[in-house]
């Protein structure tokens, strides 16, 4: 397609207002396309390339974006606006040191998500110095119905959002994937009588993982802490009692009362 074909089609999509323009070029961005040159982001946003790239130059200015060669990505500016959100602030600050306990004696990664409608966003990420490239960055997206950190917030949830979370199709990311609702919703029930929720090989081969829920002031679910590793090291009887134990004592922590914002 030619650039002048290609700037037409995509002005019959191109979104009116300069804010939704400016999210529609952050939204190209992922953890597959951390860096794009202006042609990759023109395919990627669908914006037409002389609104791309006067948008992208504005976003720079106001360090949104930054473009150190000939390649874009997110700005400074940015990750100090994010770390101000409440999940951040708040949760992120409650719970950390329950998980650096936790990775301290499991010796493998743990994880700290939020669910996000059908997917849960990686707040926080412990890895050390054991390699894990199959788990998501922070602020990447899991699907819910085949984590442990999913399941461990699902099983706490109210009927509807668990509707939502496996409304979509539920894809077999490896031969091991629950794709039956029915299946699922079994794990659910069985999460509140163990304390924790489990994933095996579901995501990944080789890889499991065991999460716990954490709750909030008002006693409802907030989010979840995880284990993940090799799944001979990710064994429920020796890991599934130190997640429950983390968990329930994050939950107390992020409960207690804060001093008011100045």
């Amino acid at each position: 397609m030619s650039p002048a074909h290609r700037d037409t089609v995509a002005l019959n999509t191109v979104p009116e207002g300069g804010l939704d323009r400016a999210a529609a070029i952050l939204g190209a961005f992922d953890a597959a396309h951390r860096e794009l040159t202006l042609a990759a982001l023109v395919t990627r946003c669908g914006l037409p390339r002389s609104t791309t790239h006067r948008t992208a130059e504005r976003m720079i200015r106001l360090g949104w974006l930054e473009k150190p060669a000939d390649r874009y990505r997110i700005g400074n500016r940015l990750f100090e606006i994010a770390s101000l959100a409440p999940i951040r602030l708040e949760l992120r600050e409650a719970v950390l040191p329950f998980l650096q306990d936790l990775h301290q004696a499991a010796g493998i990664a743990v994880q700290l998500g939020v669910l996000d409608t059908a997917t849960v966003l990686v707040v926080e990420k412990i890895t050390g110095h054991r390699a894990m490239p199959m788990l998501s960055q922070v602020g990447g997206m899991i699907p819910a119905y085949c984590s442990a950190l999913g399941r461990a917030i699902l099983a706490y949830s109210e009927p509807a959002v668990i509707d939502a979370a496996l409304a979509g199709p539920l894809a077999a990311r490896t031969p091991r994937t629950l794709t039956s609702r029915v299946a699922i919703l079994r794990e659910l029930t069985a999460v509140p009588e163990r304390g924790w929720a489990v994933e095996r090989e579901e995501g990944n081969i080789g890889v499991s993982c065991i999460a716990a829920p954490i709750f909030g002031p008002l006693g409802d679910v907030a989010a979840a802490l995880s284990v993940t590793g090799p799944s001979q090291l990710v064994r429920a009887d020796r890991i599934g009692p130190a997640v429950r134990m983390a968990a329930a004592a994050a939950s107390r922590a992020y409960s207690r009362p804060r001093p008011p914002s100045r």
